[in-house]
């Protein structure tokens, strides 16, 4: 779970999304356009409510006397806007009847620094909106470490990776399976590719649950700012069986060069 703030790549993908022209059950996976991006913020907002990092950045001391309703706001907005900007330049995927579930993922060669998708998913206003301590801890320690700490892990592959930004499920939806099932339908498609999937998990009891997916623990990182440090894991997933046609998705994913 976090936004990281990839330099631009100097070579960028076409991504192409194309949607079955059958109906969708409930229980697959979609990829979503901008038309319904409030909905999928909402849905990260409700499981990420009460989550340390995405607290970090509200919960500070010069917030202290806002009211909890204000906090909220804050919350969805900030979320909004992340949502937004995958929209515009990575990949939203949901699944389930009232979008019970929804990953956000930044596909190889994609990032959204560059200011139009900026300016138009909002992300500008965060600046006005954090406090002042909030935005120290948003784009002085939080986005930097990220942005380095992925480059130190993936390397040469740091552009050439699949990167899980939010997974969340709402907290009435949970225990159905559909985070698994959006982690799934991306890390196929990475395997096709042959390419390695990365993320940080905001949560340390998740670990067991991505290892059964995968993923391997390579290292933690610790945001310091607050009262009591964050911590959060950083994990990656190798491709497996390159090559391999998968089974065929409701939603097909396709890079082309």
């Amino acid at each position: 779970m976090a936004h990281a703030n990839k330099g631009n790549t100097t070579t960028m993908n076409t991504l192409e999304k194309s949607r079955s022209t059958s109906s969708t059950s409930s229980d697959e996976v979609r990829v979503i356009g901008i038309d319904e991006y409030e909905q999928a913020a909402q849905c990260l907002a409700e499981a990420f409510a009460t989550d340390d990092v995405a607290r970090y950045f509200i919960d500070t001391d010069d917030m202290a006397s806002y009211s909890a309703e204000y906090k909220w706001k804050l919350h969805c907005d900030i979320l909004r806007y992340v949502v937004a900007a995958h929209c515009y330049k990575g990949l939203v995927t949901t699944i389930g009847p009232n979008y019970d579930a929804v990953a956000l993922w930044m596909p190889p060669g994609n990032n959204m620094d560059d200011w139009w998708t900026i300016l138009r998913s909002g992300m500008w206003r965060l600046y006005y909106k954090l406090s002042s301590e909030g935005r120290k801890r948003f784009y002085k320690e939080f986005l930097p470490l990220l942005h380095h700490t992925k480059e130190d892990i993936l390397g040469a592959r740091d552009s050439d990776s699949y990167y899980l930004v939010y997974l969340g499920s709402k907290p009435s939806t949970r225990g159905k399976g559909y985070a698994k099932k959006l982690v799934e339908h991306m890390t196929a498609q990475a395997d096709r590719e042959n390419r390695a999937t990365y993320l940080e998990s905001s949560a340390e009891a998740n670990l067991g649950y991505y290892r059964k997916l995968g993923f391997a623990w390579k290292t933690d990182i610790v945001l310091e700012r607050g009262v009591r440090p964050v911590k959060m894991q950083i994990m990656v997933r190798e491709p497996r069986g390159a090559g391999a046609k998968g089974k065929e998705q409701s939603v097909e994913v396709r890079m082309i060069e």
